[in-house]
Formats: C-alpha cells, sequence, structure tokens
C-alpha cells in the first residue's frame, strides 16, 4: 500500500514505513485528484489555458498515457441555464468493478467503463430541474466532490454537491433522489434553511463495514446518518469546532470517524493556531481531541476536503494543508509524525 499526494504542483507518491518521498510526477502541474484501481493509476490535471487532462498509468507511475477527460455535450441553445456547459475540475475519481466514477465541477457526473478511453454524462442527474438550483461553495459554480459506492452493491450511488446537497440511486444512476433531510442551511433565510437541494456539503464518507453509517462534513456542521441517508442527525458534541472540510471513516469499525476542524467560515484556520484531529469512536457522542506530534502554535494550515486519509487496516491516518504541511499517525491518530513541511498545497491524499 501506498499513500499519494496531489498537490498544485504535482503528484508525489509516499511509501508507508519508510515515509520516504518519490519524484515528483507532473511537476508545476495542480493534480486534483488521484485514483488506483484494478493495477492502474488515474490523475486528474488541472491545466488552466490548455483545459482539463486525465493521465493513466499501468506500470506503478513508472510512465503514463493521456486517456479521454469527460467533456460536456453543448448548451441547447436558448436554454436559461448559467452553469457552463464545459469541464472545469475533475473534483473526485472513484471505481467500483469495472466502472470508473468522476465528480467535476460544474456538477457533472461522468461514467466511464473502459478504463477511462471513454466518458459519458449522467444526464439523468445533469438533467434534473433541480440542478439549476445548485451553486458554487468556495468555487464560482457548484461541483462533486464525493462519490460512495456501496461496497455490498456497486449500483447504490450516494453524492455530495457543493452546494446542492446529498442525491441517491439505487440502479447505478438511472433515477436519483434527495437525500439530505435533516440537514440545515444557515446561510439561507430562515424559511429555507431545510430545504435539501441546497446543502452545502463539504465532504461525505461512507463506512465500508456498514454502508447504511455514512459521515458529513457540512458548512454548517457535522451530520450521521444510520439509515443509508434516508434522514440525517446533526452531532454536536463535536470539539473543538464544527466547522471544517475534511472527514474519514474507520473501514471496519462505522462509529470511528475523524475530522479535522477549523475555526469559522469568515476565518479558515485552525482555532488558536492549533492543528488537532477530532476522532470520535461512538458515533459522534463524545470527541477526543489530538494534536500530538501536530503543529500547536502558529498554524494556520486548512486541509481541504480530500486532505485527510485513513488506509484499509484504519490504523494510519494521513493529514495534509494548503501549506504543504504532510503529517501521518500509525496509531489512529494518538500520535502524528511530519513527512514534510515544504510539499506544494496538498489537494487530495489517498491510501492505496
Amino acid at each position: 500500500m501506498q499513500l499519494y499526494a496531489a498537490t498544485r504542483k504535482g503528484l508525489f507518491i509516499i511509501e508507508p514505513g519508510r515515509w520516504t518521498l518519490s519524484k515528483p510526477h507532473f511537476l508545476g502541474d495542480p493534480v486534483t485528484a488521484v485514483l488506483a484501481h484494478q493495477g492502474a493509476l488515474y490523475a486528474a490535471l488541472n491545466l488552466g489555458h490548455f483545459g482539463v487532462k486525465l493521465r493513466r498509468s499501468d506500470n506503478g507511475g513508472e510512465s503514463w498515457s493521456e486517456i479521454a477527460a469527460p467533456a460536456y455535450p453543448a448548451k441547447p441553445d436558448g436554454l436559461d441555464d448559467k452553469t457552463p456547459w464545459k469541464l472545469v475540475q475533475i473534483w473526485t475519481l472513484e471505481a467500483a468493478g469495472d466502472t470508473l466514477w468522476a465528480g467535476t465541477i460544474p456538477g457533472g457526473l461522468f461514467r466511464s467503463r473502459d478504463r477511462g478511453e471513454s466518458w459519458s454524462l449522467v444526464r439523468t442527474l445533469w438533467d434534473r430541474k433541480e440542478r439549476t438550483e445548485w451553486f458554487g461553495g468556495g468555487y464560482d459554480h457548484p461541483g462533486i466532490h464525493s462519490i460512495c459506492i456501496d461496497p455490498h452493491d456497486a449500483g447504490k450511488l450516494t453524492i455530495a454537491i457543493s452546494c446542492g446537497g446529498v442525491w441517491q440511486s439505487a440502479d447505478g444512476g438511472e433515477n436519483w433522489r434527495l437525500a439530505a433531510s435533516g440537514m440545515h442551511a444557515d446561510y439561507f433565510p430562515p424559511e429555507r434553511k431545510d430545504e435539501q437541494n441546497i446543502q452545502d456539503v463539504h465532504r461525505l464518507v461512507q463506512a465500508p463495514s456498514r454502508p447504511a453509517v455514512l459521515y458529513a462534513q457540512h458548512h454548517n456542521g457535522v451530520f450521521r446518518s444510520v439509515d443509508g441517508a434516508a434522514s440525517w442527525q446533526e452531532i454536536t458534541a463535536i470539539a473543538p469546532s464544527k466547522f471544517g472540510f475534511a472527514v474519514a471513516v474507520h473501514p471496519r469499525e462505522p462509529d470511528t470517524a475523524w475530522f479535522v476542524p477549523a475555526e469559522k467560515d469568515e476565518r479558515r484556520v485552525p482555532l488558536e493556531g492549533k492543528l488537532v484531529v477530532a476522532r470520535t469512536r461512538d458515533g459522534g457522542k463524545s470527541f477526543s481531541v489530538l494534536g500530538n506530534g501536530l503543529p500547536q502554535e502558529h498554524a494556520y494550515d486548512l486541509v481541504y476536503r480530500h486532505g485527510l486519509a485513513v488506509d484499509s487496516s484504519g490504523e494510519r491516518l494521513a493529514i495534509g494543508s494548503t501549506t504543504g504541511g504532510l503529517w501521518v499517525s500509525e496509531d489512529q491518530g494518538d500520535r502524528w509524525r511530519a513527512i514534510s513541511a515544504h510539499l506544494p498545497p496538498i489537494y487530495a491524499l489517498r491510501f492505496a
């Protein structure tokens, strides 16, 4: 198993145990998402003027080939839709069996069944009338950043959109329903804050050992579902803050999850300049604040949505920050070790 770090200036591969950094791949280029699946490694690049590119390696990163990037169809003439029908960024990549999924800005979900050689837009989601109400949360346009695939049934998909709530399909994307009941958007007037289609979910994860359990770090708090996203309950015990972007769940213990709290929307830094991780072992009833080995003064690191990762054992964790800090823990967060303080800003971490 390796740790992959997608950063603003390249992709780094780290060997656990020794925790040594590889020579960077795509040095100087923003890598927005990374996926290892069935012997292949995929990297999404955002090259600005030159567009979004997708690369695949079949030999562990020794060489790369360019494959197709998802592409939107032309916008129909006369359509009242302020969202551009153009790929801005691949925000996340996921896979199950022979199917790859890509979540993108401006809010489109794409599917590939040929290892990324071609992609199709999931029109059953894109064409829903509710999409016209989605809006950007941090970016100019809405985006799909979380794709959860039920490990027991690859046709059951749960996705999160910033800002467009939680959506769910039970048949591989043929039909969709909103699944954000119980969340609240305090940035809207009181009469609208409970609307499911305007919720700003920052990150969504699903417990592999009990897929009915999901955790969501939301703009206005932390939420948990124990009924497969049919309903959500707010977790109020989280310390030291309910605001943040990242969340990870233990692969075998559905009541164990980790968050990286930040101060608030208007000041996105750790509280009191102390970088910490909040861990619950009882489904959010209580939390431990873990900072041993993390900077505890003058730390202004923000951890993005995909900047917290847990490996398949549930013991190893990694967090990466906007200031290029990378820390790992081999005991579920009790103690942390700095791997680097000088990487480019880290967009995503992944054990695979």
